[in-house]
């Protein structure tokens, strides 16, 4: 079992930052990839990005595509979500969730292990 926990939400205008953290315990995190999904009122969960094990690999939705960057540091035990250029749109709770296996996917539901999400508001 591995326990996330994040943290960094919060409200901030648009075109402004946000970094998010996704704790683990329980277990090291570097055995699991990790992904970053949101969702928004009334809409489904959709995947941000996702890192591989070793922090190698990462992969964005399109509309996250060079403004946000997904890191990890292992000795940590974490992984962060860097939000810069923030969008209205971008308004959601953030969950990050953890899958044992070397790369992350972009489907929710291969990823067994879930935080309870930080939410983040981008508004003036």
């Amino acid at each position: 079992q591995v326990q996330l926990v994040e943290s960094g939400g919060g409200l901030v205008q648009p075109g402004g930052s946000l970094r998010l953290s996704c704790e683990a315990s329980g277990r090291t995190l570097s055995s699991f990839a990790v992904g970053w999904f949101r969702q928004a009122p009334g809409k489904d969960r959709e995947f941000v990005a996702a890192i591989s094990w070793s922090g190698g690999r990462t992969s964005y939705a399109d509309s996250v595509k060079g403004r946000f960057t997904i890191s990890r540091i292992n000795a940590k035990n974490t992984v962060y979500l860097q939000m810069n250029s923030l969008k209205p749109e971008d308004t959601a709770v953030y969950y990050c969730a953890a899958r044992q296996a070397p790369r992350g996917t972009r489907s929710p539901y291969d990823y067994p292990y879930w935080g309870q999400g930080t939410q983040v508001t981008v508004s003036s």
